[in-house]
């Protein structure tokens, strides 16, 4: 099978399993008091990655050979995504849930980065495409990842600002780390 399907296939396949896990998580968080925001641009977020999923798959010549060094960065990428589910456990889902009060994460990579599930998205949406030499869905796939980050990430902010506890205020960005919400994407 050409290597370009086989990574799409699993890219499928873990964004699939991850909607099972984040349904989940959304149930129990929002039973346990949490409150959702940013549901109007939740479908062009869906749409954003199912369309990059297809463009993959549709548009990549199957002859091509994936580039190695890119390829190794994609499963650094995995290894990441791997470790931000870890870190936020059942805190974790596609959607935008704040507990109220609740305590920020402050482990795992969250030690690092503000938003480390939308970096890792981002090295996705370039790496994978680069990876067989589609510069210009790259880009592409890119520049729309990055117009509906910027609305959820302004969406999300605002409501870790209001509901979020916990707040370290001489900490930067120490608010962010209570995020119970991880894109796919």
């Amino acid at each position: 099978m050409p290597a370009v399907y086989l990574i799409v296939g699993f890219l499928v396949v873990q964004r699939l399993a991850e909607l099972g896990f984040a349904r989940r998580n959304h149930r129990a968080l929002l039973a346990r008091g949490g409150v959702e925001v940013g549901q109007a641009h939740y479908p062009a977020m869906v749409a954003l990655h199912a369309g990059w999923l297809l463009a993959l798959a549709a548009t990549i010549d199957p002859r091509t050979a994936p580039s190695l060094p890119l390829l190794a960065v994609f499963v650094l990428l995995q290894y990441g995504r791997a470790w931000v589910l870890a870190t936020l456990g059942s805190r974790w889902t596609t959607r935008i849930v704040v507990l109220p009060g609740a305590a920020p994460v402050r482990s795992g990579p969250y030690r690092y980065l503000r938003h480390p599930n939308y970096v890792i998205v981002c090295g996705e949406m370039a790496v994978v495409p680069l990876m067989f030499g589609a510069w210009v869905l790259a880009v592409a796939a890119s520049v729309l990842n990055l117009v509906v980050l910027r609305a959820r990430l302004q969406v999300e902010n605002r409501a870790l600002e209001r509901l979020g506890g916990g707040q370290d205020r001489t900490r930067p960005n120490a608010a962010a780390h209570r995020v119970t919400d991880r894109e796919r994407g």
